[in-house]
């Protein structure tokens, strides 16, 4: 690396960006090599241009701070620049270097970015996994799930979604468009779902209740859920008794 650190302002307000910018003119160590006003245009400089440091906004349309920090394979340093202070206890659980709440001062910026500096000289390993800790959703119940397709991003309403179904590290996301890949737990959706809507009925599903048109025997003492899109799903005895309940059978 040479003396200077590569950084790149991800911010969908100008005049937020250009308090960035002015401030930074007078930190020698940092170089401002681009920036962007989504996540869409962030991922994509970052994969590109490859930062050593971000100064990244979370309320940003099309994509969040958190869902692009999510589906990054290599994630810079980030110091989180925002209008919001909701967010801070994930923003450090995410190891963080600072988080910066508009407004702030010249000396709270370079307070920041010195911290930043020492971090990045002198390599520190995040003792977290970014992408780990960065599925916690934004609102009190998940509202939409990003997926990564190769270069391909998507971004799925929770209401679109038809069922959910395990693999491994993985989950697969089944909507009336299609199937998506996800890597998360089973326990994080139904931890993050709203429980009104998505029921577990099995250790590899979950459904959208309101999705589910039949329940039929199969087997001794087993039971199989019916779903509009026409797939069957197994249904456990605990599922079986929940879903009974949800649907008032």
């Amino acid at each position: 690396m040479d003396d200077q650190i590569k950084a790149l302002i991800i911010d969908d307000e100008e005049l937020a960006r250009e308090l960035v910018k002015n401030y930074i003119r007078n930190i020698p160590e940092i170089n401002i090599i681009g920036e962007c006003s989504n996540g869409f245009e962030g991922m994509k400089a970052i994969q590109e241009l490859k930062p050593h440091l971000i100064f990244l906004d979370i309320q940003m349309p099309k994509l969040n701070g958190f869902e692009m920090l999510e589906i990054l394979d290599d994630t810079p340093e980030v110091i989180f620049v925002t209008a919001h202070n909701e967010y801070a206890i994930k923003a450090f659980e995410m190891n963080a270097i600072d988080y910066l709440m508009k407004p702030y001062s010249a000396e709270r910026l370079t307070e920041a970015v010195q911290k930043a500096v020492k971090r990045i000289k002198q390599k520190e390993q995040r003792p977290e996994n970014i992408q780990k800790l960065v599925r916690q959703p934004l609102t009190e119940k998940l509202e939409r799930v990003v997926v990564k397709t190769g270069i391909k991003i998507k971004v799925i309403p929770v209401e679109k979604i038809n069922y959910l179904e395990a693999q491994d590290d993985y989950v697969m996301i089944y909507t009336d468009e299609g199937k998506h890949l996800k890597q998360a737990t089973m326990s994080f959706f139904e931890q993050n779902l709203d429980s009104n809507a998505f029921i577990r009925v099995h250790r590899s599903y979950i459904v959208r209740i309101d999705q589910v048109i039949q329940l039929e025997p199969f087997g001794k003492d087993t039971y199989v859920a019916k779903m509009k899109n026409g797939a069957t799903l197994k249904v456990s005895k605990s599922g079986l008794k929940n879903l009974k309940q949800k649907l008032h059978f």
